[in-house]
C-alpha cells in the first residue's frame, strides 16, 4: 500500500470520528442551535478525500479507501464516542455508517462518470448529491422521533455542507496542480 493510500484512509477515518462526534453538539449561538451541529464543518471533507483518491487512482481505490476508512471510523466511533446505555448515540452510529457508505460510494460513482469534464464539475456534482443524501439519511435514521428537530437540523448542517462543498474546490485544485493523477 502507498503511503498517500494510508494516509487519505486514516483522515477518512478521522473525519468520520470527528463528525459523529460533533454532530452531537449544536451551535448554540445567534440562535443557531435549532439548525446546525458542528459536525457539518467537518464532514464535507470526506468528499474532498473520496474525490481525490477517485482522481489519482480511480473509483476503485477510491472505494477501498471508503471502505478502509469507514472501518477505522467505525472502531473509533464505538470505542470513544457510543454511549452504549444512550438509545440516540447508537442510532447516531447506526445512521452516520449507513449514510457514509451511502453517500461516499454514490459520490464515486458519480465522480467517475464526470471525470473527463472540467476540473470542478465532477468534485462539485458529486459532492453536492453525496452531501445531501448522507445528510437526510443520517439525520433520519439517527433522529426520527427522538424530539430531536432533525429536520431543521438536517436543513441547516445541509446548508453548510453544500457551501463547505464549495470551499473543498480550492484545496481539490491545489492538489491536482501539484500532483498528477492516475
Amino acid at each position: 500500500m502507498s503511503k498517500l493510500f494510508i494516509t487519505l484512509s486514516v483522515l477518512m477515518g478521522v473525519v468520520v470520528l470527528s463528525s459523529n462526534y460533533l454532530v452531537q453538539f449544536p451551535i448554540n449561538y445567534y440562535g443557531l442551535s435549532e439548525i446546525l451541529t458542528y459536525g457539518a464543518f467537518s464532514y464535507p471533507v470526506a468528499f474532498l478525500i473520496t474525490d481525490l483518491a477517485n482522481r489519482f487512482y480511480g473509483k476503485f481505490v477510491a472505494r477501498k479507501i471508503v471502505y478502509f476508512g469507514f472501518c477505522v471510523g467505525i472502531i473509533f466511533t464505538l470505542l470513544f464516542s457510543t454511549n452504549f446505555a444512550d438509545l440516540i448515540s447508537i442510532r447516531i452510529a447506526i445512521g452516520s455508517g449507513i449514510a457514509f457508505l451511502t453517500a461516499q460510494l454514490l459520490d464515486i460513482q458519480i465522480f467517475d462518470r464526470l471525470r473527463k469534464k472540467e476540473w470542478f464539475i465532477a468534485p462539485l456534482t458529486s459532492s453536492v448529491i453525496g452531501s445531501t443524501v448522507d445528510t437526510f439519511l443520517f439525520f433520519s435514521i439517527s433522529f426520527y422521533a427522538t424530539g430531536v428537530p432533525w429536520i431543521t437540523l438536517s436543513l441547516g448542517d445541509l446548508a453548510v455542507k453544500l457551501f463547505v462543498s464549495l470551499v473543498m474546490l480550492l484545496p481539490f485544485k491545489i492538489l491536482l496542480k501539484i500532483s498528477k493523477p492516475i
